[in-house]
Formats: structure tokens, C-alpha cells, sequence
């Protein structure tokens, strides 16, 4: 901690009421909210139904050809606040892991192709929310919350854990 805090737990022994605030400051939960994007191609579709089945359930979205998201991701990261940091986490090791664990994995891929998380699931936004919030939750400190929001479109939207 450093000299000012030192100040401050001094000057709040002396008035009960600062104590109880400063107390109920420190035990309080913070969200840290990081942001990113990222653009894959993917197809909708299970092997083992007809294609009829496969275009009468994902539509257009079963074009054999595949086709594209700019997808917007929201990792948000609960947790108290470090007394010695004045930080939940670390944005920047937020950064670096959303980056490692999602953009350098799926940006500019194919979902289906060029994953292997998708090789045997197909891609819908449900499941792409719940691979990115397994991969980013196997990175952070167990203490810590992990709820991610995946934008598929700016009006179509997925959450986990909800």
C-alpha cells in the first residue's frame, strides 16, 4: 500500500463513519470491460442432415460457399479490487489474452476450415460465445467472474454465461 492510503486508514480510524466507507469500498466488485473484434467466414450446417433439413434450418446461412461476420466481442471480468493495485485485472493482460485466446485464432479464418474447435461444432454464435468464454476462462485467475458478449450483427447478439 502505498504512503497515501496510509494517510488515509489513519485519518479514517479517527472518524468510524470514513472507516466503514473505505471497508465497503474494498470489498465491493468491479467489472473491467475490454472490447475487440474480429472477421470469420463460416457456414451453418450438420453433415448428417439432408440439405434440404440444413437450408430449411440456417437458410442462407448454409451457403456451401460460406460467408462472413464482423464480429464485435465484450469480455467483461468481475472481480474486488486489489487494494495494493487499484486493479480488478490488469487491462492490459485482459488485452493480451483476448488477443492470444481469440483474435490470433479466429480472425480472418474460416470457422469451419481453419479451427479446430469448430472442425465438430458448428459455428453458430451460441457456440462461438461458449468456445471464446472456455478459452478465455482456462487464462484468468479462478477468483475472478468471466461473462462474454459476442455480436454476431450489431442487432444480433449472444451472451455467456447468462
Amino acid at each position: 500500500m502505498g504512503a497515501s492510503y496510509k494517510s488515509f486508514s489513519k485519518l479514517f480510524n479517527h472518524f468510524p463513519c470514513f472507516l466503514y466507507i473505505e471497508r465497503t469500498i474494498e470489498s465491493m466488485k468491479v467489472a473491467v470491460i475490454r472490447k475487440a473484434h474480429f472477421n470469420a467466414a463460416h457456414r451453418l450446417y450438420r453433415p448428417d442432415w439432408t440439405n434440404e433439413k440444413n437450408d430449411a434450418i440456417f437458410g442462407l446461412c448454409n451457403n456451401p460457399n460460406y460467408h462472413g461476420h464482423n464480429y464485435e466481442l465484450e469480455v467483461k471480468v468481475s472481480g474486488e479490487i486489489d487494494p495494493e493495485t487499484g486493479y480488478v485485472i490488469d487491462i492490459k493482460i485482459l488485452k493480451d489474452i483476448i488477443k492470444a485466446e481469440v483474435t490470433d485464432r479466429f480472425d480472418h479464418k474460416n470457422l469451419n476450415e481453419d479451427t479446430i474447435e469448430f472442425k465438430n461444432l458448428n459455428p453458430t454464435a451460441e457456440n462461438i460465445v461458449v468456445v471464446i468464454h472456455q478459452l478465455i476462462r482456462a487464462k484468468l485467475d479462478p477468483k475472478l467472474d468471466l461473462s462474454v458478449r459476442l455480436y454476431e450483427t450489431p442487432r444480433n447478439f449472444v451472451e455467456f454465461p447468462v
